[in-house]
């Protein structure tokens, strides 16, 4: 689920960042952003939720570089996490819900 979030927070050598990216995906314990510098394991960081501007600070749990030369961190709330997406995440091991489609009739 892609979602926009404000990522700000200060770098290893003490200068500060601040910028909008987007999720790439989400979970009830974090996700994973597009980030536009490097963040090692471990690197604490502060996000805004653009859509209910909840804030949260998150750590950094790992990072790559992903084909396009995207960088890519995941992350776990730290704290204040409870409701930072608006959304409730089913229990683990539940079972998606059947659909039932409805058919056309012949004739």
């Amino acid at each position: 689920m892609t979602m926009d979030v404000l990522a700000y927070g200060d770098l290893e050598n003490g200068d500060k960042f601040k910028y909008w990216t987007k999720t790439v995906s989400v979970s009830q314990y974090g996700g994973v952003i597009i980030v536009q510098e490097p963040l090692n394991v471990g690197h604490v960081f502060q996000l805004m939720n653009e859509f209910n501007m909840k804030k949260a600070e998150a750590r950094v749990v790992s990072s790559r570089k992903v084909k396009d030369g995207q960088l890519q961190a995941a992350f776990e709330f730290v704290k204040d996490g409870d409701g930072f997406w608006s959304m409730v995440f089913p229990p683990a091991g539940a079972k998606p819900l059947r659909r039932s489609v409805a058919r056309q009739a012949m004739g």
